[in-house]
């Protein structure tokens, strides 16, 4: 198998056919996979084809099939889905580069945290006899690596159009600075740069642009904390507990002017938060830490050592079965969330 595996991603040969180098790897691949038998579930492994992306469970002859029709998944050189240790194969990875191949921390930042990466590439969007045009969500990660790969003007060579933008908006959270200065501030900015110069206008085009943060709910509230106009309850106008309104009263009757709410509740998602975790190629390997690092015998050093895990493991034995697979406590530093306290 070659150091580097760069047979994983020249499928084809010069006429068209599946190249015999890449059948000799498909096999000492799938060898490898199988080979571990802790992921291995019901004689069937992940299929890392394009397709799949390591999101579908195939036996031998199915991901053989998918790899020699499609292709591996784009980025797939550490096998971490199949029993192989995320950073050994990464250094080897890191260390095929040029050493006069610069790295765009930009670049690299919008593809480890967009979603629309996994979309389009489980979409056959990178493959050669694919035409489906693709999704929003990878239209969207395309236009930030070409931002991320932009200069800010003609010749700059310290700064991208997504560099100068992420800097710009970390400055205005750090410093506090409102909505109105920020416009101000980047109007004083854009007239001291070249003309060709590629900065949004004002801090509205400034956040379009920039979609690598994770989104939130609005959620109306009862300003006494009755209740939340939620699911069944969403469609009430005032709360059902106190009677106050929902709505704050208009100044205008036009139809044009929104309600406004009294209070909002602003929810922040679990899921996508627990999701960008291994989307990262820096935190991915700390998710799964236990799975790997295990505690001498009597030592304890982390949750999986405890007896509660043990018992866990035992009364849910197929979710055990993937490492990367998240658990939940409830910390409330001494409150007890069952006790009288607990009540309204």
């Amino acid at each position: 198998m070659s150091n580097h595996r760069s047979w994983m991603y020249c499928r084809l040969d010069t006429f068209g056919y599946v190249s015999s180098e890449f059948k000799q790897g498909v096999d000492d691949f799938i060898d490898f996979a199988f080979s571990h038998v802790s992921y291995v579930f019901d004689n069937t492994i992940r299929c890392p084809c394009l397709k799949c992306a390591n999101g579908e469970f195939h036996n031998r002859d199915v991901v053989e099939y998918h790899l020699y029709s499609w292709g591996f998944v784009g980025g797939y050189y550490a096998w971490s889905s199949h029993g192989e240790s995320i950073s050994g194969n990464l250094e080897r990875v890191e260390s095929s580069r040029s050493r006069d191949d610069p790295v765009n921390p930009y670049q690299s930042m919008v593809v480890d945290c967009d979603f629309g990466y996994n979309d389009f590439n489980r979409s056959g969007g990178t493959d050669e006899n694919v035409e489906e045009l693709p999704n929003p969500k990878a239209r969207e990660f395309f236009s930030l690596l070409k931002d991320a790969d932009e200069s800010l003007w003609t010749g700059c060579k310290k700064h991208s159009k997504l560099s100068a933008v992420s800097q710009l908006l970390n400055c205005k959270s750090e410093c506090n600075m409102s909505d109105s200065s920020y416009d101000r501030f980047i109007s004083i900015v854009k007239d001291m740069l070249p003309e060709d110069e590629k900065l949004p206008t004002n801090f509205y085009r400034t956040k379009k642009m920039d979609s690598l943060g994770l989104g939130y709910k609005k959620i109306p509230a009862c300003p006494n904390n009755c209740m939340l106009f939620y699911k069944e309850s969403e469609s009430l106008n005032e709360c059902s507990v106190c009677g106050h309104p929902r709505y704050k009263p208009r100044k205008s009757s036009s139809s044009k002017h929104k309600d406004v709410p009294f209070k909002v509740l602003r929810y922040l998602p679990l899921t996508p938060r627990l999701q960008r975790l291994y989307m990262s190629s820096k935190t991915a390997k700390h998710m799964s830490w236990h799975e790997f690092n295990q505690s001498p015998e009597g030592e304890m050093r982390h949750p999986v050592d405890s007896e509660a895990w043990q018992q866990f493991n035992r009364t849910h034995p197929e979710f055990a079965h993937e490492c990367r697979n998240v658990r939940l406590d409830l910390c409330t530093d001494g409150f007890n969330p069952f006790g009288p306290n607990a009540k309204p």
